[in-house]
């Protein structure tokens, strides 16, 4: 077991796995079996977590990595900057993109008058007292979408210059890694308004 879970590709395909043997009992079990429903609710255990990890590493940025880089000797900066933070950054990107894309098949599989109310915050339909949820919900949507632009149009692109993935002079470079500091920062102010219209949301409306 030790040998298995030391391996870091057999430790995630196994939990891979497992998720969809669990999924597949799910689809036996549910009431309408393998329906639209349960394309939803596996939709959203892929949206979670993608999610997860995605937040998670902007976390990891902003409480750690940016935090504690001042403060690391110079000698051993260009190990963060040669290693961890490519690696970082590539599951930190293709995770944002995976959420926003199981998030909209969450969103079209309830249906395509469920997703245009919440793309347009309650007022496709005309926004009345009971419409007022998807206002919220919408607000949580689009602060995810602009987050997902932010990393892949900001963040990624300047993070590249900064880290000499691209070559750029060193006032270029130093540039790049404060716009890409400053577009991370603006992902953390907007992630707990996010998260807190998502989880709300679910709780309240369902």
């Amino acid at each position: 077991m030790g040998k298995l879970l030391s391996n870091f590709r057999t430790t995630i395909l196994l939990s891979l796995a497992l998720a969809a043997v669990m999924i597949f009992a799910f689809g036996r079990t549910a009431p309408g079996g393998f329906d639209l429903g349960f394309w939803q609710a596996t939709f959203r255990w892929a949206h979670l977590a993608s999610g997860i990890l995605w937040i998670g590493l902007l976390y990891y940025f902003n409480f750690v990595q940016i935090r504690v880089m001042p403060a690391i000797p110079a000698e051993l900066k260009p190990a963060i900057g040669k290693h961890i933070a490519p690696e970082a950054l590539f599951w930190f990107r293709w995770a944002a993109l995976a959420t926003v894309v199981f998030g909209l098949a969450v969103m079209f599989t309830r249906g395509h008058a469920y997703a245009m109310e919440v793309l347009s915050f309650g007022f496709a339909g005309g926004l009345t007292e009971d419409q007022k949820g998807f206002t919220l919900m919408g607000v949580g949507v689009w602060l995810a979408i602009v987050m997902f632009l932010n990393v892949w149009g900001v963040i990624w692109p300047n993070q590249k210059r900064a880290l000499g993935i691209v070559v750029v002079d060193d006032a270029a470079k130093a540039k790049a890694a404060r716009i890409a500091m400053l577009g991370s920062r603006t992902n953390l102010l907007l992630s707990l308004p996010m998260l807190t219209a998502m989880a709300m949301y679910q709780t309240l409306f369902g």
